[in-house]
């Protein structure tokens, strides 16, 4: 069975990905603490404590387990609750480090960029895009020190694919919701405002982990950059007349029907055969457990 190292995998959603690999893969889950070895670890989930802004950790621990595959999840995730420097600097070095370390052992690699790379989600005034929907390949502009890092992170994932002829996805996700809590639908209860930094789309969690899966399956080379949203947005109101209606006009190019995501996840579709499965019609309300890494 392969390993796959996971960073970051004891957080919010990155137990979702460290229970959606187990068993497909031996995971090694990384992140600041590891919970004691007084405490079963499920089969195929292994801990390790590490801080990835040091170099010498990284590359120690890379080299050490020398994994088949590395799942880079790791980071702060917003700009709003930490000193903009420590969010940047936090994020490349962890990013550099991991990617760079992976590189060197050869492992193919996915890792979490984000929608904020484009720069309207913390933007002072809210812009139309140039299309909609919108494309891996619309201009990035962040405002903010979180998508600027995710902006260098996808640099360091460029020039390791290029160094280490290894594949390497950035998957950058709408707003992660969480079956039975979808913060989304509170905000779409508020009026527009709340959401049109990202044109109100969102992406299940359950959806990332399967678009996870699915790029460590890649055969392919080189890097690829590829959204994470669910298929519709979360307003329950077509798409352009909620863009029409806030923003007062449309981009030129429109092509987005019904309530049809802002976010286009045709390449992800066409690369690795992905398509999301969950919607908030549904999701919003359901009852599922939330992953347990640990042994039951």
């Amino acid at each position: 069975m392969e390993t796959v190292l996971v960073t970051g995998g004891r957080g919010r959603s990155g137990r979702w990905l460290v229970d959606r690999l187990a068993g497909d893969y031996d995971v090694v889950c990384v992140d600041y603490d590891q919970p004691g070895f007084e405490v079963a670890e499920r089969a195929h989930v292994d801990f390790r404590a590490a801080d990835l802004t040091d170099r010498g950790d990284a590359f120690d621990l890379l080299s050490e387990i020398d994994p088949d595959a590395v799942v880079h999840w790791a980071a702060i995730p917003a700009p709003t609750r930490h000193p903009g420097g420590r969010v940047f600097e936090t994020n490349v070095l962890a990013a550099y480090n991991a990617l760079t370390a992976a590189g060197r052992v050869g492992a193919r690699t996915v890792w979490a960029s984000s929608e904020s790379t484009y720069g309207w989600a913390f933007a002072r005034e809210k812009a139309l895009p140039e299309t909609l929907p919108i494309t891996e390949s619309h201009p990035q502009r962040p405002e903010d020190p979180y998508g600027t890092s995710k902006v260098a992170g996808e640099a360091v994932a460029k020039m390791v694919a290029r160094r280490y002829d290894v594949p390497v996805t950035s998957i950058r996700p709408s707003w992660i919701q969480y079956p039975g809590e979808y913060a989304c639908r509170d905000v779409a209860d508020e009026g527009l405002e709340g959401g049109a930094g990202n044109f109100w789309s969102y992406v299940d969690v359950r959806d990332v982990a399967s678009l996870v899966a699915s790029a460590l399956a890649w055969d392919g080379t080189g890097h690829e950059a590829v959204h994470a949203a669910a298929a519709d947005n979360y307003l329950d109101r077509p798409t352009v007349d909620a863009v029409e209606a806030f923003f007062g006009g449309l981009p030129d190019d429109c092509a987005v029907e019904g309530d049809e995501s802002a976010l286009s996840t045709a390449t992800a579709r066409d690369r690795f055969g992905w398509t999301p499965a969950h919607s908030w019609r549904d999701a919003a309300d359901e009852d599922v457990p939330e992953p347990s890494l640990l042994a039951e």
